[in-house]
Parts: C-alpha cells; sequence; structure tokens
C-alpha cells in the first residue's frame, strides 16, 4: 500500500514539475504579467507539496525535525489552494471585488498555516510515528488533520462553484475550457478530500478499511494531474485543438481514398494534380479529394442504375439501420455496380444521367464530407470493385 502512495506522491509531482516546466518558458514574454507570476508561485507550491509527500513516504526526517516534511507538505498544499483560488479570480476579472477577495484569501491561507504549524507542535508531531498523521484517536493531533482536510476542501467546492459562472462570462473558447479542466479537477480533489477524512475518522475509531486507504492518494494524484492539465491550458490547449482537428481530418482524407481511388481509376481527369501520399496542406488535399469524388460520381451517372440496393448485399447494415445509413449502402452499392458497368460498357435503362446527388446539400462542406465518409465507409464494407 505504501508503494502506491508513494507512486501517486511522485506522479502527482512530476506532473507539477511538467507543468512548472512548460511554463517557465513563457517567462521572457509573460514575467510582467501578475497572473503569470501568480501562476508560477502556485506551480512551485504544488511541486513543493508533492516533493515533501514523497519524501515524507520514505520515512526520513527533514533537517533532523521528525514529520517535519509533512508539515511542510500540509503548510504548502494550504498556500497552494490558496493560490489556485486567486489565479481563478484573476481569470475571471480585475475589480476592486477581486483584490478584495484576493486579500481574503491570503490572510486565510496565512491564519490556517499558523493554526497548523501551533498544532503540529503542541500535539508533539516530531515525536509521532508517522502513522498517526494517517489517522489517530489523539485530539490535538485529529484536529491537525481535520483542519487541514478543511483547508483543502473549502478551496475545492468554492472553484467548482465559480467556474461554471466564469466559463459562461468568458468569450475566450480556451480559457474556458481550462475552466471546465478545472471543475472537473475540483471535484476529483473534494473526492480526496472525502476519502481522507473516511480514512482519519476509520482510524481515529480503530476501523481498519483496508485496501480502500489508497483511494485518496489515487483521487489526490488523478486530481493535481488534471489541475495541471489545466493550468496549462492556455498554451497547449490550441495546439492540442489543432492536432485533434488535424487527426479528424486525416482520417476522414483516408476513409474516402478506397472510394476515391477507384473513381480516379475510372475517371482519371477527376483529379487536378498526379496524386501524390503528402499529406502537407491537408485541408487543401481534403477539399480536393472531396471534390474529385464528386466529379467521378458524376462522370458515373449514365452507368448508375437507381435500381440498385445495397442493405441486402453482404456486409451491408443490418435491418435495424438507420434511414441514412442504409441509404449511404444504397449509394455505395450503385457506385460499386456502376464502375462495372463503365468498365464492360452497360448502360442501365433506368440510369441517373439526368440526376445529381438526390439532393444533397453540395454547397456545405462540413456536410457533404460527413455524407461522403458514410459512403465511403459502406463502400470499403460491401469490397472493391471488380
Amino acid at each position: 500500500m505504501n508503494t502506491t502512495r508513494t507512486l501517486c506522491f511522485v506522479i502527482a509531482a512530476l506532473s507539477s514539475y511538467a507543468a512548472l516546466a512548460y511554463r517557465l518558458c513563457q517567462a521572457r514574454r509573460s514575467w510582467r504579467d501578475s497572473a503569470y507570476r501568480t501562476l508560477i508561485a502556485t506551480l512551485l507550491l504544488q511541486c513543493l507539496t508533492f516533493t515533501m509527500g514523497a519524501f515524507a513516504m520514505g520515512g526520513k526526517s527533514l533537517f533532523g525535525v521528525g514529520n517535519l516534511a509533512v508539515l511542510v507538505m500540509h503548510l504548502a498544499a494550504v498556500a497552494f489552494c490558496v493560490s489556485a483560488q486567486i489565479i481563478l479570480l484573476r481569470w475571471a476579472a480585475a475589480d476592486e471585488a477581486t483584490v478584495r477577495m484576493t486579500r481574503y484569501w491570503l490572510v486565510s491561507g496565512i491564519v490556517l498555516d499558523v493554526l497548523l504549524t501551533a498544532l503540529f507542535f503542541i500535539a508533539d508531531g516530531p515525536g509521532r510515528p508517522t502513522s498517526d498523521f494517517d489517522g489517530t484517536s489523539e485530539p490535538l493531533m485529529l484536529t491537525y488533520l481535520l483542519v487541514f482536510i478543511v483547508s483543502q476542501a473549502v478551496p475545492c467546492v468554492a472553484i467548482y462553484r465559480q467556474c461554471g459562472p466564469y466559463a459562461r462570462m468568458t468569450d475566450n473558447a480556451t480559457l474556458r475550457q481550462a475552466l471546465r479542466l478545472l471543475s472537473v479537477a475540483a471535484v476529483v480533489l473534494f473526492l480526496y478530500c472525502v476519502a481522507r477524512t473516511v480514512n482519519i475518522l476509520t482510524a481515529a475509531g480503530g476501523v481498519d478499511i483496508g485496501a480502500w486507504k489508497v483511494a485518496a492518494s489515487v483521487f489526490s494524484a488523478a486530481g493535481i494531474v488534471l489541475l495541471s492539465l489545466s493550468l496549462t491550458n492556455s498554451s497547449w490547449g490550441p495546439s492540442a485543438t489543432r492536432l485533434l482537428e488535424w487527426s479528424r481530418t486525416y482520417r476522414t482524407y483516408r476513409v474516402l481514398y478506397p472510394l476515391w481511388r477507384d473513381l480516379y481509376e475510372a475517371s482519371p481527369d477527376i483529379a487536378l494534380e498526379p496524386p501524390g501520399a503528402s499529406v502537407s496542406d491537408l485541408d487543401y488535399r481534403l477539399h480536393r479529394r472531396v471534390v474529385e469524388i464528386r466529379d467521378g460520381w458524376r462522370d458515373l451517372r449514365p452507368y448508375i442504375d437507381r435500381t440498385a440496393g445495397g442493405a441486402e448485399r453482404p456486409g451491408g447494415p443490418g435491418g435495424e439501420a438507420s434511414e441514412e445509413l442504409r441509404q449511404a449502402f444504397t449509394e455505395a452499392a450503385q457506385i460499386k455496380q456502376a464502375l462495372l458497368a463503365k468498365r464492360t460498357g452497360t448502360v442501365p435503362h433506368d440510369n441517373k444521367d439526368a440526376g445529381d446527388f438526390d439532393d444533397r446539400d453540395t454547397d456545405n462542406f462540413s456536410a457533404e464530407v460527413a455524407w461522403l465518409t458514410q459512403v465511403a465507409a459502406a463502400y470499403s464494407k460491401l469490397g472493391t470493385a471488380s
């Protein structure tokens, strides 16, 4: 169990250091911004908290004082929560109310740290076994532990309550995403507080809950990873969004390939430029692929049998499939038969020579890509033309 708890502390510490290093790379252009400096201070406190946590799990004294690492961890955690709350206030606004609330959180953090320090030494924290910090029936130490948990739970609730309204207020999509991620982190860290409280009270009552004790460490590590992501979202968020959009575009581009390939082989003139494997300027290439599929489809109109179906063929959709999916398979089957008909020179009597894309809105590119992707997927399931 100690191994798992130590691993959770290490994961939390590593995510904190990674977030700090990522943000420090922007120091040259952002250092004059007070919100940025507050963020750096928050990440430093976060790193200190979980570094001390990992150190304390080793059972060694810090500067010759027993359990001092535990106290430093708790004091840094209080300061870290206060700093995170201040960051959220500065993200939301920069008015007198923000300044007033900032002072309130700073004073509260100082009072809590002083109180925890006093309780730690009055309860003889340096002389106690480290296991007492997991829970004990001794009143002063129990008070110390519960005060610490309250100092963590209250900011979690405050942050969660504020993130929703602040996210709705801002027009900045990246900040809105960061606030939503921060609200999730607050929920997970509040679950840590609940699990930690259960651990403390059950230990004080002499109840052994076994492996469930590790739940608090897991919630803590998960919450800190999410918090680290939310505090750096404004930097990596846009890049991640672009990467996600690129991957979706590339996936669509690849799905359309089998359909485009067979249409291109049947009508090479549809290609504006020679086919290539490069994915540079992917948006342009996807646009060209859609246009070329549309042109190749039009070239096949004299050979497309309107009466051909696809739902009944091997690989077609089941009887419970949606009407749109069944239509996609029908279109795919008609294209497949039309390619064969063009190669053999067979022109169906009831063809689509005077028709188009069954009234599909070809002016809406996104809708057309979505539809052609369904047709291309159905085409691949029905097999290549033969």
